[in-house]
């Protein structure tokens, strides 16, 4: 097949010469350094296997090659990629859509790191304040704390002491060594004390806590001079903090109070200096005891926000500490906009001495919200848990991280990062990955969105389609010589040759309406919803305006409570009705098919059971008495003892991601041998496994039961994906669809009420046009399809857009215009308005 280039200097490129990775047919590409460029096809069709599987798989190898010795003992088990050779490669980062995130840890603000300089922040200018009475903590001297301890009964046995070390991992050697040059003989370790000489070796892998004990004192009245003495070493040598060690003679059993030189005067209760861990709800002396620092305690099956910290995290004391009246989890609580106008007035209200403290900080904080705010992700807020963002949206937190590295001569590797944006955000994403681009770093993106192609230096067309029937190179330069190429299926819809729509003969009228009133959830601002049913319906808006609020936390869990259905309890609404108008909901997200390695689409969409009894139903394998429980990979009779029908054995890398490496018994075929034996029109239930989509349909027309949930697959645009690929490995996009295609397959009553989100995420114009043609049928059925959706051009063919907005967060929550494209294109406060005018003027 004979591409379409554009000659660049081999200088001052990336040249990979046969990539051989997946389907790629020896493919030979050079990608400009310093320059954007994107990689483009339908989907399938081996993007993914030349970006990440083959130039980003390179770029980790001679990463690891950089390393120890210790490290590079790993090269050997890492699978080389197919590939003849790179020439001129970049250090590579990746920056994709996999969440790696797990638990409630982690969120925008640690993931960005804006959080440290916020710790930092709050540490160095915040005002501390009392719990018990809520006035601000003064400072306390050395002689206030004398002063204090002086006024203790007369008798009262008195230990001073310097913390050291507090709750760390180590042997402390130094801090011993140190305790001794001040000619001290005493320390306490971990609650007992023992002479210097005497203390016990420490685990180096166990937390310590170490006292030096400076003095031990019977408070009289002739002893001020010792003590004040005595507080002062225990105060330089513990960083601006003494212990005190009491035994009255009233109670037998010892306390201990921390005297550091913040105290409450009226309360007389004295608390801990300021540090940055005081604020990291990841810390023990920051987290809530409750509940550890998640803000969630566990309530029979469900999450509660903790009582003790109200949800907030952080322990009392640190939440008592204050800049211009603000506690740190409020701040991380407001939209990235006002967080960043909050901040600045706070830090109005301090000092001389703290702005100049605060100033270099701050300036930090500003400039990583700013740059937040130019991927499109400004409507987050700071303690939004990373876990509950999208792929999309965790790829653009990312890369806001990765421009405030500035990290100069990387090549980037992105996943389409436009996906889940709206068209008016897109500018501003593209100008930050042109920021990227001018620091010195060479841009690689895998996308299908147009104005992302268009903006690019340098376009490589993979295809001409998927699977069996990619991989090639088609086209490669700029964007119009993709458009002109003949052989480009992404040109022609670029050229405007080829285009997103159905041909109706008529208008669809609505059958009737479901009615959901006063929706306040999250930022919705009292939401009436007018659904109609019997149509194709697009819910659309900026990111942050409240659709999937209103859609899926909402409508969803609220008609399915009324059908009796399975459901997390709906949010705040006031009222709905009309749902006795549908017999069935389905709701189709992006989440996983399934999270073990052995779910794939053959059993998630039940079409394994059927191709199991043709296997069970040959004579050889009633020869031998296997039922089709022998044909499963979940079955110890039928799979691979070594690898228990995984295909893969686990290679623990320790500083890197576990590795996954073809099973040495079976080859990645999941069956033992005898399995194998077994035969169907030549082919084993590996090979079956291992074919497309595409090629098992056509294997199995004469099975019905197989061949009609395999022909929706077709029919959704996943001819492509091989049956028995492993879940976790597929896209968001492709899951959906996935499970859309299991939908298709069954009976269907023609009152169904199908929702789904962003069903076009990872799709090239081609296969949209398919997804569209396979909505339509489903309406065209009777039933009614609820699309939340951002492709204007896929808006553009429906029969009804609700639109929320007018901006995101706090500035969204209003249904702001609703009725045909044509309508809300005619809305002049509509962002997606402006759009759809673009979209419908070219058709």
């Amino acid at each position: 097949m004979v591409a379409t280039k554009s000659p660049i200097p081999d200088q001052r490129v990336i040249h990979v010469r046969g990539a051989r990775a997946h389907n790629l047919r020896d493919v030979d590409v050079r990608i400009p350094h310093q320059a954007i460029t994107v990689i483009t096809g339908v989907s399938g069709s081996g993007k993914s296997s030349l970006a990440f599987d083959t130039l980003y798989a390179e770029g980790q190898r001679q990463f690891i090659d950089s390393l120890s010795t210790y490290a590079r003992q790993y090269l050997d088990v890492i699978p080389r990629p197919d590939v003849d050779a790179i020439e001129g490669l970049a250090p590579t980062l990746a920056i994709d859509q996999k969440s790696s995130v797990r638990g409630g840890r982690s969120t925008v603000a640690t993931v960005t790191e804006i959080y440290d300089y916020l710790r930092l922040l709050f540490a160095r200018v915040g005002t501390q304040h009392c719990v018990g009475c809520g006035n601000p903590i003064s400072t306390q001297t050395a002689d206030a704390i004398v002063a204090a301890l002086s006024q203790l009964d007369e008798g009262t046995k008195l230990t001073l002491m310097a913390p050291m070390v507090r709750g760390r991992k180590g042997a402390h050697k130094d801090v011993l060594e140190k305790i001794a040059s001040h000619g001290l003989n005493r320390v306490r370790v971990d609650g007992t004390v023992y002479r210097l000489e005497e203390v016990p070796k420490l685990a180096v892998r166990k937390n310590h806590t170490i006292e030096a004990v400076v003095d031990r004192i019977i408070v009289r009245a002739s002893s001020r001079t010792r003590l004040d003495e005595s507080t002062r070493l225990a105060i330089r040598l513990g960083n601006g903090m003494c212990s005190a060690l009491i035994d009255t003679a009233e109670r037998a059993e010892r306390s201990q109070l921390m005297n550091t030189i913040a105290a409450c005067v009226d309360c007389g209760q004295s608390f801990d200096s300021l540090e940055p861990r005081s604020f990291s709800f990841n810390s023990p002396y920051g987290a809530c005891s409750t509940c550890n620092g998640l803000g969630q305690v566990a309530q029979g099956d469900a999450q509660v926000p903790c009582a003790a910290c109200d949800g907030r995290r952080l322990c009392k004391a640190s939440l008592a500490v204050t800049i211009g009246g603000m506690a740190i989890d409020q701040l991380c609580a407001m939209p990235l906009h006002a967080a960043c106008e909050s901040l600045r007035r706070s830090v109005e209200s301090l000092n001389n001495l703290e702005t100049a403290v605060a100033t270099p900080i701050v300036t930090e904080i500003e400039k990583r919200i700013g740059f937040l705010q130019q991927v499109g992700v400004d409507y987050l807020t700071l303690d939004r848990r990373a876990e509950t963002l999208s792929g999309g949206e965790l790829q653009r937190v990312r890369l806001a991280t990765s421009i405030g590295s500035g990290l100069v001569g990387v090549c980037y590797v992105l996943d389409e990062p436009s996906i889940g944006l709206h068209p008016s955000d897109h500018g501003r994403l593209l100008e930050a990955i042109d920021r990227l681009r001018e620091a010195g770093n060479t841009i690689v993106i895998v996308e299908h969105d147009a104005d992302t192609i268009r903006a690019a230096d340098h376009v490589i067309d993979i295809g001409p389609g998927a699977g069996t029937e990619g991989g090639h190179l088609v086209a490669e330069g700029t964007q119009a010589s993709i458009a002109s190429s003949a052989n480009s299926v992404t040109g022609r819809y670029l050229g405007g040759t080829a285009k997103i729509g159905v041909t109706r003969d008529e208008t669809r009228d609505a059958t009737g309406y479901i009615e959901l009133k006063g929706v306040t959830t999250n930022n919705l601002k009292s939401v009436d919803l007018q659904l109609p049913l019997g149509l194709l319906v697009g819910v659309s808006g900026v990111s942050g305006s409240g659709k999937s609020s209103l859609v899926i936390d909402t409508l969803l869990p609220a008609v399915a409570q009324q059908l009796e259905l399975l459901a997390d309890p709906p949010s705040t609404f006031k009222g709905l009705k009309g749902v006795e108008q549908i017999d069935k909901l389905v709701p189709i997200d992006q989440q996983p098919i399934g999270r073990s390695a052995r779910s794939c689409p053959a059993t998630y969409t039940g079409v394994m059971d059927p191709i199991r009894k043709v296997f069970a139903s040959t004579r050889q394998a009633k020869t031998l008495g296997y039922k089709s429980g022998r044909f499963s990979f979940n079955s110890g009779a039928g799979r691979c003892d070594l690898c228990k029908g995984n295909g893969f054995e686990r290679v623990e890398m320790n500083f890197l991601s576990d590795l996954l490496l073809e099973c040495t018994r079976c080859g990645g075929k999941r069956f033992n041998r005898q399995t194998l034996s077994v035969r169907f029109k030549g082919a084993s239930i590996a090979d079956v496994l291992s074919m497309t989509i595409d090629q098992a349909h056509q294997f199995f027309e004469n099975v019905p039961a197989a061949e009609t949930p395999l022909r929706a697959l077709v029919d959704v645009g996943l001819g492509y994906v091989s049956l028995g690929q492993t879940s976790t490995t597929l896209s968001g996009g492709e899951a959906q669809r996935i499970k859309l295609a299991t939908e298709l397959a069954r009976k269907a009553s023609g009152k169904t009420l199908y929702i789904l989100d962003e069903p076009t995420t990872g799709l090239h114009f081609a296969d949209v046009q398919r997804l569209l043609i396979v909505l339509d049928r489903l309406v065209q059925r009777g039933n009614s399809v609820v699309v939340i959706e951002h492709h204007m051009e896929l808006l553009a063919a429906f029969d009804h857009i609700i639109d929320l907005g007018p901006g995101g967060g706090t500035m969204g929550g209003h249904i702001i215009a609703e009725g045909t494209p044509r309508q809300v294109a005619d809305k002049d406060a509509s962002l997606t308005g402006a759009a759809l005018r673009k979209a419908l003027e070219s058709r």
